[in-house]
């Protein structure tokens, strides 16, 4: 593979933990209650826009208050330290080797593009990646295929692999006509079994053995 794109929550790093603290500290000054880390899980996934609607859903707030509460949640996150965020085992030997190979790699997540970057920067990542296009990158959102296409850039279709956690990824990917490796460990919601798929791992320890078997889309 000449180019190897990554999702970045649930597939590179463990970011929910951080993600429940700032969406907590919004509702405990709105008089809420905490949500637990399962339910936080439940939410993510088409960035936090959407992430904020599910919140007030839940707690049946008031649409007119979104604006207020999602910019607040960002101002939480991009605040503070990511000191719950750590990469999935592996993942940092894993980009060792892909660097060193001449891989192209980019990130394409659905997380705002300045805090994807305070993640990425703050657990040292950012050096290993060419590209990083985030959910307010352009005008549409994973599952739309156009923000994986302008990561990709100018590589053959074929020559591209995208890894992800989650049926948005698994979407993503087959809209944009690309091979789709998924990490089972993340944010997934349905079974494995229920997400196309055309690789699929557990372990990043496995992940460069995965490459030598992946297929053209």
């Amino acid at each position: 593979m000449q180019t190897v794109i990554f999702d970045l929550d649930g597939t590179l790093v463990d970011s929910a933990p951080d993600i429940r603290a700032s969406v907590n500290k919004m509702l405990a000054e709105e008089g809420l209650p905490d949500l637990d880390l399962p339910t936080v899980i439940s939410f993510i996934g088409n960035g936090l826009p959407v992430l904020v609607q599910r919140v007030m859903a839940h707690f049946q707030v008031a649409e007119t208050e979104f604006p207020r509460l999602s910019a607040r949640v960002l101002e939480i996150y991009n605040a503070s330290t990511s000191e719950y965020t750590v990469t999935y085992d592996g993942v940092r030997e894993v980009l060792d080797v892909l660097k060193k190979q001449g891989v192209r790699m980019g990130v394409c997540t659905n997380k705002p593009k300045e805090p994807a970057m305070h993640v990425l920067e703050g657990l040292d990542l950012s050096k290993y990646f060419d590209v990083v296009m985030g959910g307010d990158s352009f005008d549409k959102r994973k599952p739309d295929p156009l923000p994986l296409l302008e990561t990709i850039g100018e590589t053959p279709l074929k020559d591209v692999l995208y890894v992800g956690d989650s049926e948005v990824d698994a979407e993503t990917a087959k809209r944009a006509g690309v091979t789709f490796a998924l990490f089972t460990e993340g944010y997934r919601k349905s079974p494995v079994e229920a997400i196309p798929h055309d690789q699929q791992f557990s372990t990043w320890g496995a992940f460069l053995a995965l490459l030598e078997d992946v297929q053209p889309a």
